[in-house]
């Protein structure tokens, strides 16, 4: 290993388990000390204790807006600085709108969209002050190309790309890269509600692929020069017909 992330701190929503857990793992074995964020206490307590000493544990719900606008003396308290931010935190819902329930859009909303723009807003004085530092998002291929059976879902990552394209442009003065990988479908606990049938075909089909591949996409882009940013990284298993 070449430890291209020697000496960088990081903070990950969302990284008890799954993609976060896995770009937590990565970036750990690239040298990068790494606060993971989650809501919950005994899936955090028991991901630190898996990934080692370069881990730390920070139990937060992201739905308290409150308390994600505080979290940034926390954060420096565990890590001295912040170079890194990976907004990955989110929640998944399909079906017809004609069937949904808004309740259960609302909650995916406030997690997908307005708890990533504001844990964002947190990080980025402390960013600007220092003139340098990379703000990650975890995005899907839906944000870019309508999925059908998934409107609600789309539609946050649609709004996280305008985000992403927008704030980039804003932090360009300031030394930050901004940017967002877009997986399609990824093995993790996101997919649990898919009808049995519809993973099934995914499946035979190689539909899905593992949150360790979305890993290293994120590696690559947090170890471009410092004057190449990747704004969008899309990468599909390779039966997805997306």
């Amino acid at each position: 290993m070449t430890q291209r992330l020697a000496g960088k701190t990081a903070a990950i929503t969302g990284a008890a388990a799954g993609i976060g857990f896995a770009c937590a793992r990565a970036l750990i074995e690239e040298g990068a000390r790494v606060v993971l964020i989650d809501r919950d206490e005994q899936a955090l307590e028991q991901a630190c204790d898996t990934l080692g000493d370069g881990a730390d544990a920070l139990a937060l719900d992201l739905l308290d807006g409150a308390a994600v606008s505080g979290m940034m003396p926390a954060l420096l308290a565990r890590l001295g600085h912040l170079d890194i931010f990976h907004a990955n935190a989110g929640a998944y819902v399909g079906g017809d709108v004609s069937e949904g329930d808004p309740d259960t859009w609302d909650r995916v909303l406030n997690l997908n969209v307005n708890a990533v723009f504001r844990c964002v807003r947190t990080v980025l004085p402390h960013m600007i002050e220092r003139q340098t530092g990379d703000v990650m998002f975890t995005s899907s291929v839906a944000g870019l190309v309508p999925v059908t059976w998934e409107p609600v879902y789309t539609a946050s990552k649609f709004a996280i790309q305008g985000f992403v394209h927008t704030t980039r442009r804003q932090m360009i003065p300031h030394g930050i890269r901004v940017g967002a990988v877009a997986p399609g479908p990824v093995i993790t606990s996101l997919i649990d509600d898919w009808p049995a049938a519809k993973l099934e075909e995914a499946k035979a089909a190689g539909a899905l692929m593992e949150a360790c591949e979305v890993a290293e996409a994120v590696c690559f882009m947090l170890t471009r020069p410092r004057g190449v940013v990747i704004r969008d990284l899309v990468i599909l298993p390779q039966g997805c017909d997306l």
